[in-house]
């Protein structure tokens, strides 16, 4: 068991390593953590600062600057609570949507180049044991990643995301 947890570090550590040579940051991308946020923000809806710092395990003053960029950039807006709470809240932009939807298209069409000659059998074993892989770190840090069609941490469905 030894031997295959070190062959899964080392995997991940170079998928990681893939991910930051390239996919992320270039030029007209979004920068990762943008990406991730706008990420969250389209699933959930809006969220306060206090919220998104919650959900990815940030301390709120790292959130705030990841926000003032996207905020900056025009992909992201403030506006009151929905829900008529105090704190005002994060929602995503027209132009935010756009180029998260061209960003989440560039990199699927990416990983479709490197698992073209996959089975649809490989592709779906694999698209599973990421899940569960993702899913059980989730668990271990006591934070969940809303799925589209799969209930949310309210117990609602959360909404599948367009594109």
């Amino acid at each position: 068991m030894d031997r295959e947890i070190t062959e899964i570090e080392r995997e991940l550590r170079l998928i990681g390593r893939s991910v930051a040579m390239g996919a992320f940051g270039t030029r007209g991308r979004l920068e990762r953590s943008a990406y991730l946020l706008l990420s969250r923000i389209e699933i959930e809806g809006p969220m306060s600062i206090g919220q998104l710092a919650e959900a990815f395990g940030l301390d709120t003053s790292t959130v705030n600057r990841q926000t003032a960029a996207l905020l900056r950039s025009g992909v992201a807006e403030r506006i009151p609570d929905p829900d008529g709470g105090m704190a005002r809240k994060v929602r995503i932009t027209a132009e935010g949507l756009r180029r998260l939807h061209a960003d989440r298209a560039w990199a699927t069409d990416g990983l479709g180049v490197v698992l073209a000659d996959w089975t649809p059998e490989d592709l779906a074993d694999f698209a599973c044991v990421l899940t569960r892989f993702n899913m059980a770190v989730e668990d271990h840090e006591g934070r969940s990643w809303p799925r589209p069609g799969l209930p949310g941490p309210a117990g609602s469905l959360n909404r599948a995301p367009d594109g």
